[in-house]
């Protein structure tokens, strides 16, 4: 999204766009073609199903769902939305704020992790995790790119899937893509992973894909 600031000068007017971050900001995809959502979660009632916290503390606070990370866990914190996917697009709005430096936007595979969306302040970048299984495997940067994302400000991310190809985008003008032959595959739910006391959701849609 952009607006147009107005430099007023004697002879007239100059536009200067300038670009915004804000909440349920409307993302024109890169690789999919979209239709109406299979799911819209606004959090306006508690934290039911399908979302579910497996760590952490979420709640349900004023519109808003709020991640936090329990000491006593010893693991960062996750939110599951339980929803079987294989081609799809996820939208949703976020702020993190407090000792929170980021997140993850994580998906599985039925024998453990695949990939992940990583944000932090300074940066965007999907990741190929490592097969647990495998001693020599090691996670893969498929594709990064610089950029700022700041403490108490929201944004709004789209996160496109699509056979062996995933594009994340963000409303301040991020555009990361990345591809592996490993992606093309059922993904049992969607994962959001974090550290720290304080991440807020809002807007989630999802679509699913032929």
């Amino acid at each position: 999204m952009s607006f147009r600031i107005c430099l007023t000068f004697i002879f007239g007017s100059v536009f200067v766009p300038a670009a915004l971050a804000e909440k349920n900001v409307e993302i024109k995809p890169k690789i999919a073609e979209l239709g109406t959502p299979i799911a819209t979660e606004t959090f306006e009632n508690p934290l039911a199903e399908p979302l579910a916290a497996v760590k952490g503390e979420w709640k349900v606070v004023d519109g808003v769902l709020t991640g936090k990370e329990l000491t006593a866990d010893k693991h960062a914190a996750v939110l599951n939305y339980q929803m079987k996917n294989h081609n799809s697009v996820v939208r949703f709005s976020f702020k993190f704020d407090g000792t929170t430096k980021g997140f993850n936007f994580s998906l599985n595979h039925a024998k453990g992790h695949l990939f992940r969306v990583i944000v932090s302040p300074t940066s965007l970048s999907i990741n190929l995790d490592k097969d647990k299984q495998d001693p020599a495997s090691k996670a893969i940067v498929l594709g990064s790119k610089k950029g700022s994302f700041e403490q108490g400000k929201w944004y709004t991310m789209q996160i496109e899937m699509l056979g062996s190809r995933v594009v994340a985008q963000t409303d301040n003008g991020m555009i990361v893509e990345g591809s592996h032959e490993t992606l093309d595959t059922d993904k049992p739910n969607y994962r959001f992973v974090m550290k720290g006391d304080s991440l807020a959701l809002d807007d989630l849609q999802v679509w699913m894909l032929k």
